[in-house]
């Protein structure tokens, strides 16, 4: 059994998908604030080149400089397009990003329920039930 795949795309998934919750978190704290503009990065790509271990770049020393900071590089936030911008150049849709927050959540209780039941299997397996 190898342990570095046991949970698959779900373990980096959960890691995107609270990140995402944090941008989109702080798209509606500042709903009110004049000039803020919405931002969010687009999941699935990202995802797809976090899996795709020949185009990521890894150290292999503990002192070796890290080529980016967090889990989602600030290259990959993105600014949302307004539907209907206001006039103090607030780009957030409050209804969109409460869509779109929900959306992430539900997602991200699934990668977890399917990490919770991966366990389950691995204990039920090591008690021989």
């Amino acid at each position: 059994m190898n342990f570095d795949n046991l949970f698959g795309i779900h373990e980096r998934a959960l890691v995107l998908r609270s990140q995402r919750a944090e941008v989109l978190a702080a798209n509606l704290a500042n709903a009110d604030t004049p000039g803020y503009k919405s931002r969010d990065f687009d999941f699935k790509t990202l995802l797809n080149s976090e899996m795709d271990s020949s185009s990521r770049m890894r150290t292999t020393h503990n002192q070796h400089i890290q080529t980016e900071s967090g889990p989602v590089p600030p290259s990959q936030l993105l600014y949302r397009t307004p539907m209907q911008p206001s006039m103090d150049g607030n780009t957030v849709d409050t209804e969109r990003e409460h869509v779109a927050f929900s959306a992430n959540a539900l997602e991200y209780q699934a990668s977890l329920g399917f990490i919770n039941s991966k366990i389950d299997g691995i204990r039920k397996a090591l008690r021989g039930e």
